[in-house]
């Protein structure tokens, strides 16, 4: 009888989820530092929560869903009673569970409370191209400041926070919008009515993911989502908000009302909002932040007044920005494109409500990392590779104590440094672990170099350089190894690195 055959499990990442190797956990750490000495100088404190939160303290906010449980990745806990036990779910951004810390907090903390927050999250969509289901973001929040001098200092700290990691101006443009002035544009051309909350809510919902999508599925797209609906390219059919077609041209109106400047801009935007007290205080709103940010030299080449945003998440309730990438890249057609929206945020003075049942109010911003180390890497201005250890080869497997000093010593001073662990029986691939690990220098110190106080140091830079373009008369002039005295080891090791990146 034949033997059950052994399956093994497949070696591979779930649909929707990557490793990340080296050099990309090193080039996000750089730019995570970045991002939160931008925060801090601006005034706002560090805030690590967990990973994990119930179901019902997330809420039903995130995009293209009705129901929590959609598009999270969430379980019900066992319970040893009759009662059921809570959902649990992984965080899918990082406002809600701040919503849930300073309401549990709040006596503790000053006010307003402002913090950074930086850490993965989890959606559970419909993964595609560049669309991960677990990504980092890098949120700075305000909570219990009414004014919208808040708003207006979150959209100068984006800018700042964009230069900081490397988009040179002229590359990002952040453009801010108001929902309240949405809201007026609807409620005077009768599109949506507000005297009905839930069903004003749900419509609602439905118009902004549209309008949202604007930059992905362009004008008709949204049109078909204002409408009946849209069926993509994969058979997928999204329900649309079902607007006629007089009405779904209001709502394209307002998207279509920016200007050559602010002022222009929000003149047209006060025509649309007609005699709508929400839609004039929406207007109001924006006036005054294009005022704060003019008086922080935040021009047109960094911040604009643009309807056309509206943010997908529908626990916005005020101002709304986005900033977005304005240069162009290559699709995986060959197509040229431009690489979009990097970060986003608004006004969510209804959120902390859900737990307190007192309006708190509060706006913020969140940074999509990967995105911005991808924006990054396609202008040619990612971060370099990262240099390995230097190698500390072994000649003798019985001198292992003689050789961790070594590297010791070349970590006391500042040097990454790691001693060969593999068989060293062959040198040759002692050089090839080195030259994959990105090595700057190898050490080598046999029984003759030992027996005279000695030591190699071996340049694998440009070993690597000679190797490839130097004349005879170059590689005698230039050796790429280089006899030194045992104790000047860590010293002249310093000086070759140093030498390299001269």
């Amino acid at each position: 009888m034949a033997k059950d055959k052994i399956r093994r499990p497949r070696a591979e990442t779930p649909k929707g989820f990557r490793d990340y190797f080296g050099a990309e956990v090193t080039a996000r750490a750089a730019m995570l530092r970045r991002i939160a000495e931008v925060y801090h100088a601006y005034g706002f404190d560090a805030l690590e929560t967990s990973g994990v939160e119930t179901v019902e303290a997330l809420g039903k906010f995130l995009p293209d869903v009705d129901r929590p449980n959609e598009g999270v990745f969430a379980w019900q806990e066992d319970t040893e009673t009759d009662k059921p036990g809570d959902w649990l779910a992984l965080r899918y951004d990082l406002t809600a569970p701040l919503a849930r810390v300073y309401a549990q907090h709040r006596n503790d903390l000053p006010t307003p409370y402002r913090r950074y927050a930086m850490g993965p999250v989890w959606r559970n969509e419909k993964p595609g191209p560049g669309r991960f289901r677990q990504f980092y973001q890098c949120d700075a929040d305000t909570v219990g400041a009414p004014s919208v001098a808040a708003d207006a200092e979150i959209c100068a700290m984006l800018a700042d926070t964009l230069e900081a990691v490397g988009i040179l101006r002229g590359d990002y443009i952040v453009r801010v919008n108001n929902r309240k002035v949405l809201n007026g544009v609807m409620e005077v051309a009768g599109v949506l009515d507000p005297s009905d909350p839930e069903k004003f809510t749900t419509e609602r919902g439905i118009v902004l993911r549209a309008i949202d999508k604007l930059d992905r599925l362009g004008t008709d797209g949204v049109r078909m989502l204002l409408g009946e609906g849209r069926k993509d390219d994969s058979g997928d059919y999204t329900q649309g908000a079902g607007l006629g077609a007089d009405q779904a041209e209001v709502v394209m109106g307002f998207m279509e009302a920016r200007r050559d400047t602010a002022e222009a801009t929000l003149a047209r935007l006060r025509e649309l909002v007609g005699t709508s007290q929400i839609g004039a205080e929406g207007v109001d709103e924006l006036e005054t932040i294009a005022g704060l940010l003019a008086a922080q030299s935040m021009g047109p080449d960094r911040v604009v007044i643009d309807p056309s945003v509206v943010r997908g998440l529908g626990y916005y309730t005020g101002p709304v920005f986005e900033a977005e990438l304005t240069f162009e890249i290559l699709d995986e057609k060959g197509r040229p494109r431009q690489f979009g929206s990097v970060a986003g945020g608004g006004r969510y003075d209804d959120l902390v409500k859900r737990f307190t049942g007192q309006a708190v109010p509060a706006t913020g911003v969140s940074i999509g990392v990967d995105r911005l180390l991808a924006a990054l890497a396609a202008k040619g201005r990612g971060a370099e590779e990262a240099q390995g250890p230097v190698v500390v080869t072994v000649m003798d497997r019985d001198r292992m104590a003689d050789y961790q000093e070594m590297a010791s010593e070349l970590r006391a001073a500042g040097i990454r440094a790691e001693v060969y662990l593999g068989n060293p029986k062959n040198f040759g691939n002692q050089m090839k672990y080195a030259d994959r690990r990105g090595s700057p220098v190898a050490v080598i110190e046999g029984g003759d170099e030992k027996e005279r106080g000695v030591v190699q140091i071996k340049d694998l830079i440009l070993g690597a350089q000679i190797a490839q373009n130097a004349t005879l008369e170059e590689w005698k002039d230039r050796p790429s190894q280089i006899e030194v005295p045992r104790a000047e080891l860590a010293t002249r090791v310093k000086a070759m690195i140093e030498g390299q990146s001269s």
